[in-house]
Parts: C-alpha cells; sequence; structure tokens
C-alpha cells in the first residue's frame, strides 16, 4: 500500500468517526443517535405468514408505584382453527441484552407470573387479539425492555416494548473516596440511596437536559461513561464539542470508577428535620427516628429536588454520611449560579454542625 493510499484511508476513518461522535452530540433524541454500546442488539419482529404480532407504540412512560400498560397485538390467518394452546409470553431483556427473565406465561386458562413480577402482572385481554401486559406497583428495576411473543403451533412473532421511567439521574462516591466502586460494589451504592445503576439512555437523557459531570461511572451495562455538556482541559480538553465521554466495556471486578444512578417518584414523605439543631451523625439519625421517619437517602432528596422542586438552603446529614442540601431557586449564598443538590463532603460523623433531612414512607 502507497503512504497516499495509507494516508487518504486515515483521513477516511477519522472523518467517519468524527460524523459519528457528533451525531451522538447533537441528535434530537436519542433514538436518532448512534448507538455507542457496543453489544447493544436490535430485536426484529419474527412474524410467519399465518401470524403478526405488532405493538401500537414502541415506548411508554410511567412513574415509580404507578401502573401501566405494555401494549401487544397479533393477529392470526383468519383460515386457521382457534388455538386452545396458542401461547402468550413475555421476558424482560437485560441492560446487556445478553440474556431474557421471565415475566408472565399465558396459555389458555393456565397463566403464570415470575420472580419479582408476581401478582403484579396480568394480560389486558381486551379483544381476543390483545396480549398486551398491565404492571402494577412499577418498582425501578421494572425500567427497560420488554419482549412479547405470541406461539402459535409452528407460528412465532414477537414485539418489543420500552418501559422508561420519569425520574433523575445522578453521579455518586461513596465515603471512602472517588474511583473506588467495581462494578457489584457500584450496583449495591445505588440500592442503598433509594436508587437503580442507570442507563446510557437515562444519562443521555440526562445530559441532554444539562448535567455535567467530570467524573467516569459505571452504568447497568458495564460501561464507563460521563456526561459534559461545558468541554474543559481535564474533561476530553476544552477544544472538544459536548457528548458523552466513552470509556467502553470494563473489567467488572478489576476496574473502579464512581457509578451514575438513577430514581424516580417515592411514596412518602421528604422533609428538613426543625427545629434546626445540630447534631452528630448518630444524633441525626435518633432525631428521624423519634418522629416515625429515617434519615433520608441520598436519591430520596434527588428525587425531591427534581421532581417537587424541593428548596432548602440548610445543610443536612443522609444516611450515607454525608452532607448536603437541594436547592431549586437559585439564590445568593445558595447555589447563586444554578439550581443542584450541593454537596459539602463526608464529614466526621462526631461533628456536631448540621441538620438532617428525614424521610417518612407512606404504605
Amino acid at each position: 500500500m502507497s503512504e497516499v493510499t495509507a494516508l487518504k484511508q486515515y483521513s477516511k476513518m477519522n472523518t467517519l468517526f468524527l460524523l459519528t461522535f457528533l451525531s451522538v452530540c447533537h441528535a434530537e433524541n436519542f433514538d436518532q443517535a448512534y448507538d455507542l454500546s457496543p453489544y447493544r442488539i436490535t430485536y426484529i419482529s419474527e412474524n410467519g405468514p399465518g401470524l403478526s404480532v405488532m405493538t401500537e407504540q414502541a415506548k411508554v412512560v410511567s412513574y415509580r408505584g404507578g401502573n401501566v400498560t405494555l401494549p401487544c397485538t397479533f393477529q392470526r390467518n383468519p383460515a386457521f382453527v382457534p388455538n386452545p394452546k396458542m401461547r402468550i409470553k413475555w421476558t424482560k431483556l437485560t441492560s446487556d441484552y445478553l440474556k431474557e427473565i421471565d415475566v408472565f406465561v399465558a396459555m389458555g386458562f393456565h397463566k403464570k407470573s415470575y420472580g419479582s413480577f408476581h401478582g403484579r402482572v396480568h394480560l389486558r385481554g381486551a379483544t381476543e387479539n390483545d396480549a398486551s401486559l398491565v404492571i402494577s406497583e412499577i418498582t425501578l428495576e421494572d425500567y427497560g425492555r420488554y419482549k412479547c411473543e405470541v406461539i402459535d403451533s409452528l407460528e412465532d412473532g414477537t414485539a418489543v416494548v420500552s418501559l422508561n421511567l420519569q425520574g433523575v439521574v445522578f453521579p455518586y462516591f461513596p465515603p471512602h473516596g472517588r474511583y473506588n466502586l467495581n462494578f457489584q460494589d457500584a450496583e449495591k451504592a445505588c440500592q442503598d440511596q433509594d436508587a437503580i445503576m442507570a442507563s446510557f439512555e437515562q444519562l443521555y437523557d440526562a445530559w441532554r437536559e444539562g448535567l455535567d459531570w467530570c467524573n467516569a461511572g459505571w452504568l447497568s451495562d458495564g460501561s464507563v461513561q460521563y456526561p459534559i455538556t461545558k468541554p474543559r482541559e481535564p474533561c476530553g480538553g476544552k477544544n472538544t464539542v459536548p457528548g458523552i465521554r466513552n470509556y467502553g466495556m470494563q473489567d467488572k471486578e478489576k476496574n473502579r470508577y464512581d457509578v451514575f444512578c438513577f430514581t424516580s417518584k417515592y411514596k412518602g414523605r421528604f422533609y428538613y428535620l426543625t427545629p434546626s439543631l445540630k447534631m452528630t451523625y448518630d444524633e441525626a439519625v435518633l432525631a428521624c427516628q423519634k418522629v416515625g421517619a429515617q434519615i433520608a437517602k441520598v436519591g430520596q432528596m434527588y428525587a425531591a429536588w427534581k421532581l417537587l422542586g424541593y428548596d432548602r438552603c440548610d445543610v443536612g446529614w443522609l444516611a450515607d454520611g454525608s452532607v448536603r442540601y437541594p436547592i431549586s431557586r437559585p439564590r445568593r449564598r445558595c447555589s447563586p449560579t444554578e439550581a443542584a443538590v450541593r454537596f459539602s463532603g463526608f464529614p466526621d460523623k462526631k461533628h456536631k454542625l448540621y441538620g438532617v433531612y428525614c424521610f417518612k414512607g407512606y404504605n
């Protein structure tokens, strides 16, 4: 290969990479953007000539604690005789798209729900061709893609529906410092803060809404990424374009980063305990318990701030030992430049310097 030919090929590769990167940074929505997830699988309906399975919408949106219907209908060849053994099966695709989790199966009068979905799912059955799945009391873990499959003798058809949740993405690292979480630790850290690990789609949406964070964090598919809206030297370079910086898939056991968590609406009351006494961490925990509540978690503060517009310019203890305060109306001395959950660190728990945020759940 001549040197001129090699240079031309190299130039084409750079141009293709730049166009791909810009498409991610400036697409109007995630569905228009190029998908950076390296193991993403596109599921295509495999309908036979005598059976077709359809969904009227590819994405539905709900919130934690709500109810939702995942639409799915099917059409059989009118010449076919009724099949009492026709089976309708719903599965949930894992975040890495490598396996499926059983959700619900129906065949005639026989119906069965599985795992955490037991007792919370059923078929809508509005018509004889309606295979739509109703999910009640939605949890954070219900977020994701679901496959509707109809099996009619030798015919088999599928359709995929995404369940999105209204909520908020937030970066998190533990008291012992940044870049200290492997994948399993990161997953537990989010759960401890009333959240789940965020997906790439959720991080992308948060970036579109202005999330800017210069520390890399785990996502639910095992990749490590971070969102930048204001390019600068420590965050990929000041001459780069805004976007999601992608470290790719990482070793889940050995590699350590921060994590991006996602939480949604809650059933309960989040509040700053008054009068505003200054307490140690242990005193703060007891103060919430005395009023029938618990010391609040980081995810609960973010949900109150983002979804309810909670605003309080008082630094208070949270369950992880951090002290923070939520500002939805920026003002002097209280996050003057932006609405944000302000982080004041992980102080010595014996310091008698802060109030406390409490959370009381509703049944």
